[in-house]
């Protein structure tokens, strides 16, 4: 650190005493470890005074950018009214039951929690209850929560491939056991595991982009396979839209697709970086987690009038004319840019992306599982990332990771981000 970063090292050294790492959650702690005290519309300000054209946006939430005038106006004037009331339904928790229900095609009813992990926790639950089934399928280089059943196999090292490769020690052994992990966009092996085991298998949950992972698109054959086998072999399809729901439009990616899983989970971009998640699907399953079902479903601050209100605010800027054409134009506009830089510097990499979302692989392609991403120059990556944080631009600095567009970057923006690539890439 020089200097001029004195007030941020401060900061962070300070965390450090009283925070386990320094952190509250194991993956925000990176180098550069930078102190931000304040974030707008497209940019984020560290400690030292200095501000950045941000595309990590939190992991991805800020689909509206950071303290959306219109979402904060409505919080503020909805916690005016009421607060946590923690009995019986809330006329805004209704309204925004509806609005999910009318846009994402798998929802029949809707039930909200707090975060992603919360979601696929209570989804997988669901699975095992509604099959009598204990085992799940997912896919390597998905990301789906802390809990024992999927904390697992995401960037795993080149020997961890084909094995298990738990995220944390402490995890029950016989979860970890239960738990399948296939290769993404392989249908053959899917089908392989459902002829070996497919009596015991109880869902299969996926990302049907990967984004923890970059972007890994996902063929439209191998997402039909999902849907046919599960159904074939009595198996529920979950998809894990924490990420794809809301950014890649209002009805996920599942209306994109055109496959409709029977349980869904929605998080992230869903309120804009107000706390909320949520899990919905079929209505004869999600009935089960009511107070008359068999499956517990609780939470003190579940469906906190805050999350709800933020998340009412940003489906209407969403539901506006124009704004998706928008946010896609300058998705396209970053991923069509960034691939002339590479293209005039004469460097080999893939520029990978869907919608608001785009990420450099330092690599040559084709890109269709995370076993492809094993080429991707890891050192160049994070030389790159770093690179483009000392110019301004705040990418996470952790190979394969996305970045994401909001509706408060402009055209300008972009621009001045490819203008930092190129910089970032010739001195490289």
């Amino acid at each position: 650190m020089t200097s001029a970063r004195t007030h941020s090292e401060s900061i962070v050294q300070t965390a450090g005493r009283y925070i386990p790492g320094g952190v509250s959650s194991a993956n925000r702690r990176v180098e550069p470890n930078l102190a931000f005290v304040r974030a707008e519309g497209a940019y984020l300000f560290d400690a030292d005074g200095r501000h950045y054209i941000d595309y990590h946006a939190a992991f991805g939430p800020l689909i509206l950018g950071h303290c959306n005038p219109e979402v904060n106006r409505r919080v503020a004037e909805t916690l005016e009214r009421i607060d946590l009331v923690g009995v019986g339904p809330g006329e805004l928790e209704v309204e925004l039951a509806r609005k999910i229900v009318e846009h994402v095609p798998s929802a029949e009813m809707v039930l909200f929690c707090n975060s992603g992990s919360e979601a696929t926790y209570s989804a997988i639950r669901l699975a095992r209850a509604a099959t009598c089934r204990r085992r799940i399928v997912k896919f390597q280089g998905c990301y789906h929560g802390w809990h024992d059943a999927v904390a697992m196999n995401v960037i795993s090292p080149p020997d961890r491939i084909g094995r298990k490769d738990p995220l944390s020690a402490g995890m029950t052994p016989e979860v970890v056991e239960d738990t399948i992990v296939l290769p993404f966009n392989d249908a053959e092996e899917l089908a392989r595991a459902f002829d070996a085991s497919g009596e015991e298998i109880a869902a299969v949950i996926v990302e049907p982009v990967p984004h923890n992972i970059g972007c890994v698109l996902p063929d439209p054959e191998f997402l039909r396979a999902l849907r046919g086998l599960t159904r074939e072999h009595g198996a529920l399809l979950i998809f894990d839209e924490v990420i794809t729901g809301f950014r890649h439009g209002l009805g996920g990616y599942q209306r994109v697709c055109g496959v409709a899983p029977d349980l869904t989970t929605l998080g992230k971009a869903i309120a804009n970086g107000y706390p909320l998640a949520a899990l919905c699907g079929r209505a004869d399953l999600m009935e089960r987690c009511g107070p008359d079902g068999d499956v517990f479903f609780s939470g003190t601050f579940n469906a906190h009038p805050a999350g709800v209100v933020a998340s009412l605010a940003t489906i209407e800027v969403l539901e506006r004319p124009g704004s998706y054409e928008r946010l896609f134009g300058l998705g396209d506009r970053a991923r069509s840019g960034l691939e002339e830089v590479h293209a005039r510097l004469g460097i080999e990499a893939v520029v990978s992306g869907f919608g608001s979302v785009f990420v450099t692989y330092f690599m040559s392609g084709p890109v269709r599982s995370y076993t492809d991403l094993l080429r991707n120059d890891a050192e160049r990556d994070l030389r790159y990332r770093r690179g483009m944080i000392e110019r301004g631009v705040y990418v996470l600095p952790v190979s394969l990771k996305r970045n994401h567009v909001s509706l408060a970057h402009s055209e300008e923006d972009v621009d001045r981000t490819l203008d930092a690539a190129e910089d970032t890439l010739r001195h490289l």
